[in-house]
């Protein structure tokens, strides 16, 4: 199933590094399956975010293919990418594309990412450019089943080092009475 991004503006009160009280409109990146989870869903963020009162002022479908999030990174980039076919009937190159939202420090650094995750591609590609985005922060769809997992592996992992502990306690018993 294809993810539909959600480019969210909302509308608060926000504290500067100065102490400075401001108003700002910010513009936040969540997937969701329709404009109501998406509404839903950045209220939720935002209650995190602040304690004060704020406003969803839009909220719109978004055009990008990919998100792809880079630690160490703290500014998102929309790269361009122009996809390159070959069309066998007239012998013309075909361009199509497709946006990419990269996250990194600078724009060099945004190309460095976009080529990095264009890797696995099998075609040809231009990125013919790369801007930097509005976006302050995103929110992928999580459900919590990921979290469950995590713990089901911790535990599965710990349970599987526990039981090869006292195997080679055992054995090692085994051998002390042979000696």
């Amino acid at each position: 199933m294809s993810v539909i991004w959600y480019e969210c503006k909302v509308k608060y009160r926000k504290t500067h590094e100065t102490g400075e009280q401001k108003v700002t409109t910010d513009t936040y990146l969540l997937d969701a399956v329709s404009y109501t989870e998406a509404e839903s869903r950045i209220t939720e963020e935002m209650k995190a975010y602040t304690s004060e009162d704020f406003r969803i002022m839009n909220i719109k479908v978004a055009n990008f293919s990919e998100v792809h999030p880079f630690e160490n990174s703290d500014r998102w980039f929309k790269s361009k990418v122009s996809l390159i076919a070959l069309d066998e009937e007239s012998g013309k190159e075909r361009k199509s594309n497709i946006y990419l939202l990269v996250q990194a420090n600078d724009v060099k650094e945004a190309f460095e990412n976009t080529t990095q995750a264009l890797e696995d591609t099998m075609g040809d590609y231009t990125i013919p450019s790369i801007t930097e985005s509005p976006i302050l922060d995103v929110f992928p769809y999580f459900t919590g089943e990921e979290e469950q997992l995590e713990k089901f592996n911790v535990l599965e992992t710990s349970e599987v080092g526990e039981d090869a502990e006292a195997d080679k306690e055992e054995e090692q018993k085994h051998e002390e009475a042979e000696v």
